[in-house]
Order: C-alpha cells, then sequence, then structure tokens
C-alpha cells in the first residue's frame, strides 16, 4: 500500500483533473446516486463540469432504491431526479439487501411484491423507473444488490459505450477504502490511475473525491451553493457528529446504531418499517446500548462464553444454527492448525493475560505481523484489537450481531449459502 502523497492544489482542484480524464477516456459517465452527502457532491460535481466543458451528452446517473428510507432523502432524490439535465435510472427492484435485525434471516427484500400491502411507501412511477417489470437485462428476483449495480452497469456500457461509473466514497471512512484505492499491488488500474479501476469489459469504477474529508463536502456545498439532502440538516439538530451522519440503508451494521433516529425524525415511516423487517424494534431499541457494544459485553452469571455460545445456538432455527457451528468450528481448526497473523504488542498483550500463544514462523500472508497458532481456543481476550483475534466471545458477539455470514470475524459467503441462496430465488420466483 502507498503512501499519502500531498499534492499543491486543494481537493477540489484534483477532482476537476479526475473529471476531466475519464471525460477524456470514456464514452460516457455514469454516477452511482445514493442521496447521501458524498454522492450528491459527486453529482453536482461532475454536472457542473460537464456544462462548463459541454460534454453533458456523456453523463448519466443511476439511484438504488431501498423502499425503507427517510422521507427526506427520497424528496431530495425526487428533486435531483426531476432537475438533471441527462439520461438518469431509478432502479426500484427485488433485490437481496443484507440485514442485521433479524435471528433467522441475514438479508431482506425491498419491492418484494407478495408484500406490497406492507411496503414501506408506493413504487415510484416515471419513465426512468426500473422496476422488476421492466428490467432491461437478464435479472432474477433476490439478486444481490451489488451484483444488481454491476449487472446494470455492465448492460448500460453494453448499449452504450466503454463507462467510468463514478462512485462518491471517501477513503478517510476506513482504512479498507483507503487500501482499496491506494494499494500497489493493483492490476486492474486503468491508465496507472489507482482511482479508476476495471470492473468489466467497458466498466470502470472511478472514486474522484476518494482524497476529501466530510468537512470538504460541506465547505464545497457552501461555495457553490449546490442543494444537498436536509437531512442532514435535522441529524445535526439531533446532535449526530459530522462523521456519523449516513443515509443509506437502514437495517445494514453501519447503520444499525442509528436506527433510532427514525422514531424522532419520521414516527410515520419508522411506523411502516416496524412491520415491514423482523427485529427492526429491537435493533432501534438496543443498537446504541451495551447490548450492542460488543467488546464490552458482560458474561451472564453462571457461562463461560464458550457456554454461552452453546446456549445462544441452541436458540437458533435449525439452518441458522448449522451455520454458525460450521463457521465456528473452521475457525477454531484455522487457529489450532494453520494460525492467523497478530502484531506484536497484540500478543504482548496475550501473553500478559496468561492466553498462551505459539509463534508458528513464516507466514504466506504479505504482512510484518507474525503468524500464531493457540493450543486452546480463547474463551475471552482482554486485547485492544479485540475484533481481530479468536475467542469464545467473539463467537457469542457474531450471534447477536445477527451477523449470518461471520463478517465480524472476518468470514465471507461460502458457495454452501450461495446455494441455498439461489434455490431460496428460484422459490421467491416461482410464487409470482
Amino acid at each position: 500500500m502507498s503512501s499519502k502523497h500531498y499534492l499543491k492544489i486543494n481537493v477540489y482542484q484534483a477532482a476537476q483533473k479526475r473529471l476531466n480524464f475519464v471525460f477524456s477516456n470514456f464514452d460516457n459517465v455514469l454516477v452511482a446516486f445514493s442521496g447521501g452527502k458524498d454522492s450528491g457532491v459527486l453529482l453536482n460535481l461532475t454536472v457542473q463540469y460537464a456544462l462548463k466543458n459541454d460534454c453533458m451528452s456523456k453523463l448519466s446517473m443511476y439511484f438504488l432504491d431501498y423502499e425503507a428510507q427517510y422521507k427526506a432523502t427520497m424528496d431530495y432524490v425526487k428533486d435531483v431526479f426531476d432537475e438533471f439535465p441527462g439520461s438518469k435510472y431509478w432502479l426500484a427492484l427485488p433485490n437481496s439487501v443484507p440485514s442485521v435485525t433479524s435471528m433467522t434471516s441475514g438479508h431482506w427484500i425491498p419491492w418484494d411484491k407478495s408484500k406490497k400491502d406492507i411496503w414501506v411507501r408506493p413504487m415510484p412511477s416515471a419513465d426512468y423507473v426500473i422496476s422488476e417489470d421492466n428490467v432491461p437485462w437478464n435479472y432474477t428476483p433476490g439478486t444481490i444488490d451489488y451484483s444488481v449495480q454491476t449487472d446494470f452497469n455492465k448492460w448500460f456500457a453494453k448499449k452504450n459505450g466503454s463507462t467510468a461509473v463514478l462512485i462518491g466514497i471517501r477513503a478517510d471512512e476506513s482504512l479498507d477504502r483507503y487500501r482499496a484505492i491506494k494499494s500497489k499491488n493493483k492490476v486492474n488500474a486503468f491508465a496507472g490511475r489507482n482511482y479508476v479501476t476495471k470492473v468489466a469489459d467497458g466498466v470502470y469504477n472511478a472514486y474522484p473525491i476518494y482524497d476529501w474529508s466530510v468537512e470538504d463536502d460541506w465547505t464545497v456545498n457552501a461555495r457553490f451553493g449546490f442543494s444537498y439532502n436536509h437531512l442532514y440538516d435535522l441529524l445535526y439538530q439531533a446532535g449526530v457528529p459530522l462523521n456519523k451522519m449516513r443515509v443509506a440503508s437502514p437495517f445494514l451494521s453501519q447503520g444499525i446504531d442509528s436506527l433510532y433516529l427514525y422514531r424522532v425524525i419520521e414516527p410515520d415511516t419508522w411506523g411502516k418499517m416496524l412491520g415491514r423487517v423482523n427485529g427492526a424494534n429491537f435493533a432501534s431499541i438496543y443498537g446504541r446500548t451495551n447490548a450492542m457494544a460488543w467488546r464490552d459485553i458482560t458474561l451472564p452469571k453462571g457461562y463461560t462464553w464458550q457456554s454461552y455460545v452453546k446456549f445462544l445456538l441452541s436458540t437458533l432455527p435449525e439452518d441458522s444454527r448449522k451455520d454458525y457451528e460450521r463457521i465456528f468450528a473452521t475457525s477454531i481448526k484455522f487457529w489450532k492448525e494453520r494460525g492467523g497473523v497478530l502484531d506484536d504488542k497484540t500478543i504482548d498483550q496475550l501473553r500478559e493475560a496468561g492466553v498462551p500463544v505459539k509463534i508458528v514462523g513464516k507466514t504466506n500472508y504479505k504482512t510484518e505481523k507474525v503468524a500464531v497458532t493457540f493450543n486452546e481456543y480463547p474463551d475471552d481476550v482482554p486485547v485492544d484489537k479485540f475484533k481481530l483475534v479468536p475467542s469464545f466471545k467473539r463467537m457469542a458477539i457474531t450471534i447477536m450481531r445477527n451477523d449470518h455470514t461471520a463478517k465480524y470475524m472476518g468470514f465471507s459467503r461460502t458457495k454452501a449459502q450461495n446455494e441455498r441462496r439461489r434455490k431460496a430465488i428460484e422459490r421467491y420466483e416461482n410464487i409470482l
């Protein structure tokens, strides 16, 4: 991963240079708009550039509608669509969307026709709306939302020519985002630009504002009088810090600690959400409390973390329980036999706490960290980087987070889970 290199220009000027590059090198520029502050700033910057440089004919935008969203956000999105002078696409499809509110399922389906009577709001109607009834590419209800965006982008590029999809993410929001953009090991970067990455034939993702800060967003809005989602005004009045304000799908893990704000800001929307998505009320009540302050959660009297994991597993439906048991068995085997990598400070903290670790020498991972194994899988680990170290407590937290793919433990979806999802999609398709 490369180190930061500061230029003698400001972030606005850097974004202008990147916009000039994508408009000069691609047939089309397609902005992925979410209704949030970053994508809103990016869309405004791109329209500003296109109008100034007479290349508006190249510019399009799209929005992925998650059904259960703030009314203020949807009003803003509608205003943007009404004013946008180029081609536009509003995707309102029954996609599979991650959800951490339910103990029995790790996803939910917006715009599910079988639940039309409890939709949070009516299906939007306009000639730019793409619903299940008029999808122009090969689409199956229940497809994962990120896959749908990729499929849409491929269809768009096949129809219109090479396409740079502009995405409004900022690297300072997480180290993962910084690594994704600035890695030296990229093999799919376009023309040596790390901020432009090939996704498929004719489709490239581009991140023109990756080095911006949240303060830069609001500075450029004020400087140029750009429109923005006024939900942020309400969040500010509610005392939400600038870097915690989110308007994405409310049931994602990233937004669970602010789900309660729906009750205060838009009680009507919240009332509909309660009947729409399983577990929404529990998550809103406990999302900010000790029940979800994961590392500091306390153990019930009379349990070890290992025995508590067994208890939690016993409360789950059979399919969910078996998934967790398989994941946990894999973790135990991995850390006992192969081992993972930890930094020296974490290893010292483990030893100081009396948790024995064994240094196993070289590792195939590209890291300066040390590979270690555990003779006995720890019950709890009092270390700073708690999430990265195996423990039964981490397993318990994974269950309580409704983290069905164990992302908290570093796992990703398995072939078996994908196969079960495929079969569920087939069943869903058959009942339409």
